[in-house]
């Protein structure tokens, strides 16, 4: 149903589609420009020219390594939830907490009712789809993880905060589609934090994107995957992209047990190793997924965003992917 789909939107990808989850390592000079905007040391406008530079190269990189659908790279952003609250109605910046690592982000705060701006990644989408002839991601933040790694001082309860958010993101998603975007990510990495919330985290998904025509897809990092699983088949969207290239392989198990019904984003690399994985390695996590799932419902992709690795790392782990995806499209009889 999912090709059909696709085929619908005039998409017409490989066997085992190639992509990644959304960001990239922010290039070196683009990593101090940002540091010396922090500092009121560059303007705005400096700035802006060179996340549009950064973004052309991993354009252009994404296409040399031979990726079938691209993403901008988010070198534009900072933390994925920060950047939409620094632009939204209803936020103010909080203090700085510990995202994992020695990484920070300003959580923010909601302290009034949730109010959609205008376009906040529409001009980017554009910007980056005129760059390549290959389809283009758009990408915003859920809802729910919006509500779960923000403060609430307005809402009476966290379901509130989480349809109000809904209600206004799907403005940006209809924003996205009106400019052309047919593949659109929206990042839920929180979604099995807390498992009796996950029904209206589902209700939330709908009021996002239902009845819009668009090829959906819902990523979620590293989780308690088994915790919400098969109810997180209920969210209305056509793509669960999740984290699996470690020990949540064993993920892939429980769909023996209970019929995985979507088609499936491989996380086949592992982000936060520095290790560049060798093709045998990948082939053999992809086709684990192959055993389990038709491989015309499999994507495959990096278990989470980039941005952790050098630019090196990022290229080296993407070629090695590609180099395993083409030899089982070749033992498949199918070519890219």
């Amino acid at each position: 149903m999912s090709r059909a789909k696709l085929k619908r939107l005039g998409l017409d990808l490989p066997l085992l589609p190639t992509s990644t989850v959304g960001s990239f390592p922010k290039t070196p000079e683009l990593a101090e420009a940002r540091t010396r905007y922090a500092r009121k040391q560059t303007t705005k406008h400096e700035l802006e020219g060179l996340e549009k530079k950064a973004t052309e190269f991993w354009i252009r990189t994404q296409e040399e390594i031979g990726l079938d659908i691209l993403v901008d790279g988010e070198q534009y952003r900072g933390d994925m939830v920060a950047y939409f609250a620094e632009i939204m109605g209803g936020f103010r910046t909080g203090g700085l907490v510990r995202s994992y690592g020695n990484r920070y982000y300003h959580k923010p705060v909601i302290v009034g009712e949730v109010k959609w701006p205008g376009p906040m990644t529409v001009a980017w989408w554009r910007w980056t789809q005129a760059l390549t002839g290959k389809p283009v991601k758009g990408m915003v933040t859920g809802p729910y993880t919006v509500m779960d790694w923000s403060f609430n001082d307005y809402y009476p309860n966290r379901k509130a905060a989480c349809v109000a958010l809904a209600r206004e993101i799907r403005k940006e998603v209809e924003a996205l589609i009106e400019a052309g975007a047919k593949i659109i990510q929206i990042d839920e990495p929180a979604i099995s934090v807390r498992q009796e919330e996950l029904p209206f985290a589902i209700e939330a998904m709908h009021l996002t994107i239902d009845g819009l025509p668009a090829y959906f897809i819902t990523h979620a990092c590293y989780g308690a995957f088994e915790t919400i699983y098969p109810d997180m088949l209920n969210l209305p969207v056509d793509n669960l992209d999740l984290a699996i290239s470690n020990s949540a392989l064993d993920l892939l198990k429980i769909f023996e047990k209970d019929p995985f019904t979507k088609d499936l984003s491989l996380g086949v690399l592992d982000v936060h190793s520095h290790t560049i994985e060798s093709p045998a390695e990948i082939r053999a996590r992809i086709m684990r997924g192959v055993r389990v799932l038709a491989p015309d419902r499999i994507w495959v992709d990096p278990d989470c965003g980039l941005k952790t690795r050098t630019i090196a790392e990022t290229r080296g782990k993407l070629e090695a992917m590609l180099s395993a995806v083409r030899g089982i499209r070749q033992e498949l009889g199918h070519t890219a």
